[in-house]
């Protein structure tokens, strides 16, 4: 399975996976909105493929069932909660 990704002109590190190339019939007009105008990245073979931050399968399972794939960034840790929670659990 071939699929086109694209990242997001509004969000930093967010990209959308579709079936074919500048097909996006698929895609929600409110997260068009939201996504901006999409920049091509690449065209992927899914198969036998490890990706960075999403699972292939999960990839494969929503542009069969969905007809794309979001993939956003983790959430950002904040450090200064982490530090007071290690600290607290010191002092405990």
């Amino acid at each position: 399975m071939f699929c086109s990704i694209y990242k997001s002109s509004k969000k930093e590190n967010t990209y959308l996976y579709i079936n074919k190339k500048d097909d996006f019939s698929d895609i929600p007009e409110s997260l068009m909105t939201t996504f901006g105008m999409p920049q091509f990245v690449m065209v992927l073979k899914l198969e036998g493929r490890k990706l960075a931050l999403a699972d292939a399968e999960k990839v494969k399972q929503a542009l069969a069932t969905v007809g794309y794939y979001l993939q956003i960034p983790p959430p950002v840790t904040n450090l200064l909660e982490q530090h007071k929670a290690a600290k607290a659990e010191l002092n405990s």
